[in-house]
């Protein structure tokens, strides 16, 4: 897995600073299909992020840029919350709701 991150500043219509990251690791083997999914969507990025958004904010401060702080992301709840509308979606719910 690899999870990858890009950072685009603009000052008015130009660009100023582009940042991009990709913090590799992880491939689950012998795993279901459904644990397959929930390690690259949940646990795998929990585990990736925190090294790539140090990475970002080490490549920004070196760059003497001002510094560039990545919020904390909560993958667990967005593939909940994905796997939730994929369930509502199967069920013919056109909404997503």
């Amino acid at each position: 897995m690899v999870l990858s991150i890009t950072i685009t500043t603009k000052v008015e219509d130009k660009t100023a600073l582009i940042v991009e990251v990709h913090q590799a690791g992880y491939s689950p083997r012998r795993a279901s299909l459904s644990r397959s999914l929930a390690l690259l969507g949940a646990y795998c990025p929990n585990q990736l992020f925190p090294y790539a958004r140090e990475a970002v904010a080490d490549l920004v401060t070196k760059g003497s840029f001002p510094q560039i702080v990545l919020q904390p992301i909560n993958f667990d709840a967005l593939y909940a919350q994905h796997q939730q509308q994929a369930a509502q979606q199967a069920a013919g719910d056109p909404r997503g709701h």
